[in-house]
């Protein structure tokens, strides 16, 4: 009977630790190593392929539906937000689609309302807009490196929200990803910038900075969260860790989230060419051609 209640409660205690045990949604992301294998090249690009395709139909929707989307992507630096819109819109039709990674305010932008240089980019009918760090600039790194007043930061956070909801009645479909990153993680990817000539003019001494200011940033984060995760724009966060997981997953639920049909044309037939004996070409001495070095 000893035995049995023994087994009993060890059954009992064995759930009770199950039961307590953060879930993975509530735990914050970049305190927490994630330890997965690779993906292999092969399936990555496979299914990036197939990502690829439907984003391609998500696009011509936009396009002939007349739809704005704004996808805005933020995170700590060195956190794949570049990489993951590149993914994103290296075969798109560029007519359609912009990137918009806006540099300091001018002098003149700083006496403007705080959210005016960025109204100019917002999409027309048809269009893609990816926002490489956005408005969202005042509630991190304005804040924490002393860019703006407290009284500045306090009425972003105030009027943010609303802004976003006026965005969306206006018409303007909103999807916001925050791309996590680990400490260890991002000081290795600050280490292959460093030791890469082609990657070095990623890193700034700005970056290096935020680097000593990690809980700062962690605040500001939390602060951004609390006062700008609303119900009709949430925030969506990516574990970034892994690169190429964090672009199938991004990629994957942002298909998920606007309701598309596939409206691309169908193939074209290609006649074959008429050839017009008239044509006389002019003299290949008369152009001047790029030299064959490789």
């Amino acid at each position: 009977m000893g035995h049995k209640k023994d087994k009993k409660n060890e059954k009992k205690e064995k759930n009770s630790i199950k039961a307590n045990e953060p879930h993975i949604a509530e735990l914050n992301y970049e305190e927490v190593e994630y330890k997965k294998d690779k993906l292999s090249k092969d399936f990555y690009e496979s299914e990036l392929t197939k990502l690829q395709e439907e984003l391609i139909k998500l696009q011509e929707w936009v396009k002939i539906k007349k739809e704005k989307v704004v996808v805005i992507f933020e995170g700590r630096d060195a956190a794949g937000k570049g990489g993951a819109i590149k993914t994103i819109t290296e075969i798109l039709n560029p007519r359609f689609c912009r990137i918009v990674a806006l540099g300091v305010p001018t002098e003149r932008e700083k006496t403007q309302w705080y959210f005016q240089r960025y109204v100019a980019h917002l999409p027309a009918a048809g269009e893609m807009v990816f926002f490489d760090r956005s408005w969202y600039n005042r509630a991190g790194v304005e804040k924490v490196m002393g860019f703006c007043t407290n009284e500045e930061y306090v009425e972003f956070l105030r009027s943010c929200p609303e802004f976003e909801r006026m965005l969306i009645r206006s018409g303007i479909k909103i999807v916001k990803y925050w791309f996590s990153v680990s400490d260890k993680e991002q000081e290795k990817r600050f280490h292959e910038r460093l030791e890469d000539p082609r990657k070095r003019w990623k890193l700034s001494p700005m970056d290096v900075e935020s680097r000593n200011r990690w809980v700062e940033y962690s605040k500001a984060k939390d602060e951004m969260f609390a006062h700008t995760d609303t119900k009709q724009c949430p925030w969506y966060v990516v574990h970034a860790d892994d690169k190429k997981r964090a672009r199938l997953n991004c990629i994957h639920h942002l298909l998920s989230l606007i309701p598309y049909e596939d409206l691309t044309p169908p193939p074209i037939d290609l006649p074959e060419r008429k050839d017009d004996k008239s044509y006389v070409r002019p003299p290949i001495t008369e152009q001047t051609f790029v030299p064959d070095l490789y």
